[in-house]
């Protein structure tokens, strides 16, 4: 770039990390305000282009038959947004407090904290009940979108250079590695992708003293949206304000750095202060939740944590560190630019090393994630890595292109990162090819760019020196003439070619990083298919499961349990209100009563699964069951079908009056008793003498009774012998998964009970009482009694619920909920109080006297919330008196100076 030009940008910019005291000339000039509106634009558009390109390469829906929803997006995503968008169209009998639907009732509130506070999870409003996947995938798209566009609007602010390079690197950063690979299935973290942009924009307006207003605002937003990945985010911000503080050209003036850190922290305090009604009910949440076992970090091998550089690698013991060769190359021609101002360049250089450092630390990993290892995925971080180093790609190439020693020194580097990942299990069969010809392309961006450069430089000598031929003295004017005659003749072709240089360097530079991200998206979504768990599209399964539940609901008088559909969390996708429930904030409470009642859960505790059984259908007043029955094989390509059966049984009302315990559970107490303990009855018949041989289990039970196999740590299969019965699979995989109690047949004449196990590996282990025999009889006598005795009427509201009970009544009445954390109740005309505990559902005395019990549940800290979050506003709004203030002085003192001197 001449040398002119730098100057030009110099006086634009008012130096690399200038102070706000200095005016910026420009910044509100034509000329500034194209690229700030042309960058992110064109930065979300093509985001949004290549996104769905990388999809529809895929064959994934919604431009293909294949499914998307890989683990969690369509085990617990999808049926959130789904649920979330019946609750805001009033289909739901919960409310934003309390979900009837899921974990027989629990704390919405945290959900909504958790998974659907962005302000983009609305969208899905605007789309039918059975196109909720495109909603879905709309929402994600929308996200990853916003993000490249905040990306290219941060760096165009940061230092004026070629916009549409600003909107390449925007679309490199939101897709990205990490979008790819984990983002886009796992959509609330994409608010924290979005977030690092804006966040680094609120720390720009409190290092130069602007918008002191809208810097909380953002920061509200961006912790409301998603506050686990907006933590981070902030924690990466706080990196960027640092790194801007000491490069900036303020000389010994530390006042005013410590007045930008200042105003940053108070942006962030009042924001979080803002966001707090939400975020305390959520972090009170996880205190309660089901704890998953502690994980130890483990770093990763250093060649596949290079390798996760390179394009279309995919794993999660690793971090995903791509975002396109051409914009590591040009991140890595920062440390060698002599263009860019040497406070700069270690300023950055450094910043970046040592947050590359800290996904390896393990100090430092905790406190990327807030103290706790997560489960999983332990690189949630790795998003601002990627920022930070598109941040330096743009410092680098803003000025100009950098010079050859300079891109010689990246490309060095670029060959000595693919050859040390080249023995890494992470490498695809795509890694090289598609690295390789990204390199070619940039390589040739790269000499057209620097060609532009010299014939820039040759068309700026040959004008100066036509200008000193000009000047010579009045006898040589007609050979000056001639001369800048011969000059001009040949310099004309060249000067009319150099746009066209100039536009086929940005041609190949965004061909070269679109092409990579297009097939490192396509490669992932393939490898992720092929490697984890998947959930089937939506489709005629659910609308027939959908379709009974409606027709069978009769809520509150009982429960509808839909049965198992594919996908998990059934109960947010079809309706009525089941076991099923998987959430971080999944109550221990909940998970520990469910597993120890023989249920079944997944995801370390945090997903309870449905169980069809009689008597814990009795226990939850679940009186219509369906069972589904898949009439072809379930696919990846296909939606699949089914037919759904419904059965109702009489079952109590969903209050019931129980005497006060008889006995506590017991730690050994088999699920059998515990059931029995719960339900005040004696049901089963529990075999004295259950022995095992071999692979055998023997056992004497009342002949017609129902055979029943509680093994949770079980993985296999078993079989009561006889002709006509069929084998049952167990999958328990304990800490992860414990499989529910089943049955397996019925007791014949003889009494004699041989179950036939066929574990799927070696040292399988059964609890101690492992066999019981439901009696029939004695089940129904219980319901007998349990409804004679319980309410005679049940009302709920959206997170409420009242009973009126006989006169008379006395012990216990009990609602068949779990007793998590925030239900108050009360007996007639009592104050409410928090409600107490029968063997873990929801209790309230009774003395005889009280006709009515009333629960409510709020969920616990949102009264704390609320008064952090008013203290926010109140601080906000002196911070905004403040400012006008400040304004109107500025304003006044230089007409007062004016008056001064008129006076004097």
């Amino acid at each position: 770039m001449p040398p002119a030009a730098e100057t030009v940008l110099d006086e634009v910019d008012g130096g690399e990390g200038a102070g706000s005291s200095r005016r910026r000339p420009g910044l509100r000039s034509r000329g500034w305000l194209v690229p700030a509106v042309a960058a992110p634009l064109s930065a979300a558009l093509f985001t949004a282009v290549l996104l769905g390109l990388a999809t529809a390469l895929s064959r994934t829906y919604p431009f293909g038959p294949v499914t998307r929803n890989v683990v969690d997006l369509g085990q617990q995503y999808l049926p959130y947004h789904a649920y979330w968008r019946a609750l805001l169209l009033g289909e739901t009998y919960g409310d934003a407090f309390l979900n009837w639907n899921s974990g027989f009732g629990s704390n919405f509130l945290g959900d909504i904290g958790t998974y659907l506070s962005s302000p983009f999870d609305l969208l899905v409003v605007a789309f039918p009940a059975d196109r909720i996947e495109l909603a879905l995938y709309v929402v994600t798209a929308a996200k990853i979108s916003a993000a490249g566009g905040a990306a290219a609007l941060l760096l165009v602010r940061l230092r004026p250079g070629p916009w549409p390079v600003a909107a390449a690197l925007g679309t490199a950063y939101a897709l990205s590695g990490w979008t790819l690979n984990h983002g886009a299935t796992v959509p609330m973290w994409l608010d924290g992708l979005l977030a690092f942009p804006l966040l680094c924009l609120v720390a720009e307006w409190a290092r130069t003293g602007r918008r002191p207003l809208l810097g909380p605002v953002v920061v509200a937003l961006a912790w409301i949206a998603n506050f686990y990945t907006a933590y981070m985010a902030t924690l990466g911000a706080a990196v960027f304000l640092v790194v801007r503080l000491l490069t900036a050209e303020e000389g010994a003036a530390a006042r005013r750095r410590i007045a930008g850190a200042l105003r940053a922290a108070r942006s962030v305090l009042i924001g979080i202060g803002l966001a707090a009604p939400l975020v305390v009910v959520v972090f009170l949440g996880t205190k309660v939740a089901d704890p998953t076992p502690v994980t130890t970090f483990a770093p990763a091998a250093p060649t596949d944590f290079l390798a996760r550089f390179l394009p279309a690698t995919a794993g999660v013991t690793s971090p995903a560190l791509f975002i396109g060769t051409p914009a590591l190359a040009l991140a890595l021609t920062l440390p060698f630019n002599r263009a860019v101002a040497p406070r700069v360049r270690a300023g950055w250089t450094v910043a970046v090393v040592l947050v590359t450092l800290s996904l390896q630390w393990e100090p430092t990993h905790l406190l990327w994630h807030a103290g706790a290892s997560p489960n999983g995925n332990p690189y949630r971080q790795t998003f601002v890595l990627s920022g930070l180093l598109l941040i330096a790609a743009w410092l680098s190439v803003a000025r100009g292109v950098p010079r050859p020693a300079a891109l010689l020194a990246s490309g060095a580097l670029l060959g000595a990162l693919a050859w040390a990942a080249g023995g890494s299990v992470e490498i695809d069969d795509w890694t090289f090819p598609a690295f390789l010809a990204a390199a070619a392309l940039t390589l040739a961006a790269a000499l057209l760019a620097r060609q532009d450069v010299r014939r820039r430089a040759a068309g700026a000598d040959g004008n100066a020196a036509g200008a000193d031929g000009n000047a010579a003295g009045a006898d040589g004017n007609a050979a000056g003439a001639d001369r800048n005659a011969g000059r001009a003749g040949p310099g004309l072709p060249a000067l009319s070619a150099l746009p066209l240089l100039s536009v086929l360097a940005v041609v190949l530079f965004v061909a070269a990083q679109a092409g990579e991200t297009v097939v490192t998206g396509k490669r992932i979504e393939e490898q992720q298919r092929s490697e984890v768990a998947w959930s089937p599209r939506t489709g005629p399964w659910h609308v027939s499961a959908a379709r009974e539940v409606a027709r069978a609901d009769a809520w509150p008088r009982h429960r509808t349990d839909p049965g198992e559909v594919p996908g998990g969390n059934d109960v947010l996708l079809v309706g009525g209100q089941g076991a099923d429930y998987y959430s971080s904030l999944t109550a221990e409470v909940t998970s520990s009563t469910l597993t120890s009642l023989g249920f079944g859960h997944y995801a370390k505790g945090r997903h309870p699964v449905t169980l069809d059984n009689p008597v814990t259908d009795v226990l939850f007043s679940i009186g219509t069951r369906m069972r589904s029955e898949p009439t072809e094989p379930v696919r990846q390509d296909a939606r699949p079908r089914a037919e759904v059966t419904v059965a109702t049984t009489p079952v109590p009302p969903l209050v019931t009056v129980r005497p006060r315990e008889a006995r506590a559970p017991r730690p050994e107490d088999s699920a059998f008793v515990r059931q029995e303990l719960l339900l005040g009855s004696s049901v089963y018949e529990l075999p004295r003498d259950t022995r095992r041989t071999g692979r055998t289990l023997t056992a004497r039970c009342p002949a017609g009774s129902e055979v029943w196999l509680w093994a949770p740590e079980y993985e296999g299969s078993a079989r009561l012998a006889g002709e006509g019965t069929s084998a049952v699979d167990f999958d328990g995989r304990p800490p992860a998964v414990t499989a529910p109690m089943q049955a397996l047949g019925t007791v014949p004449a003889s009494g004699e009970v041989s179950i036939d196990l066929l574990p799927r590996k070696a040292g399988t282990k059964l609890p101690r009482q492992p066999v019981g025999c439901l009696v029939r009889a004695r089940l129904d006598t219980a319901v007998r009694q349990l409804t004679a005795t319980g309410a005679t009427r049940v009302s709920a509201g959206g997170h409420s619920v009242t009973a009126e009970l006989p006169p008379g009544s006395t012990g216990v009445a009990v609602l068949a909920a779990p007793r998590i954390s925030g239900w108050r109740c009360a007996a007639g005309d009592a104050e409410a109080a928090p409600a107490r505990a029968y063997q873990g559902l929801v209790a309230v005395p009774l003395d005889g006297r009280a006709t009515t019990v009333n629960c409510f549940f709020r969920p616990p800290g949102l009264r704390l919330g609320g008064a952090v979050g008013a203290a926010a506003l109140l601080a906000l709004a002196a911070t905004a008196g403040f400012h006008r203030r400040r304004q109107e002085f500025t304003r006044s003192a230089p007409a007062d100076r004016s008056a001064g001197k008129v006076d004097g």
